[in-house]
């Protein structure tokens, strides 16, 4: 059993469990997990909840230097995979690099 998947696979998915992967997988200098739920009600893949279902992250790592867009999005997804698997519905990727100096 993978301990940082949902601790029961049958409730909805909480953010903190999603900054706990997160901050295991990339130990990020800036992180903000945001559960955006409760505004997609009554669409696809909302649950009766109102939470736990569509998420928004961003994240700041270097883990993401030298990479594209898409790969530091790929990062995140694969990282997000067994999230996925137990119901989580939507996630938007916020990746934040820092600022290039002249």
């Amino acid at each position: 059993m993978n301990p940082m998947a949902p601790t029961n696979p049958a409730l909805p998915i909480r953010a903190r469990e999603i900054e706990q992967q997160l901050q295991a997988r990339f130990q990020p200098s800036l992180l903000e997990v945001l559960d955006e739920s409760a505004s997609h009600a009554g669409h696809a893949g909302a649950n009766a909840e109102g939470f736990g279902s569509h998420f928004r992250v961003r994240i700041a790592s270097p883990a993401f230097d030298g990479k594209s867009r898409v790969a530091s999005h790929r990062l995140v997804y694969d990282a997000m995979q067994n999230f996925f698997d137990h119901g989580l519905h939507a996630l938007a990727i916020e990746i934040i690099k820092p600022a290039r100096q002249a």
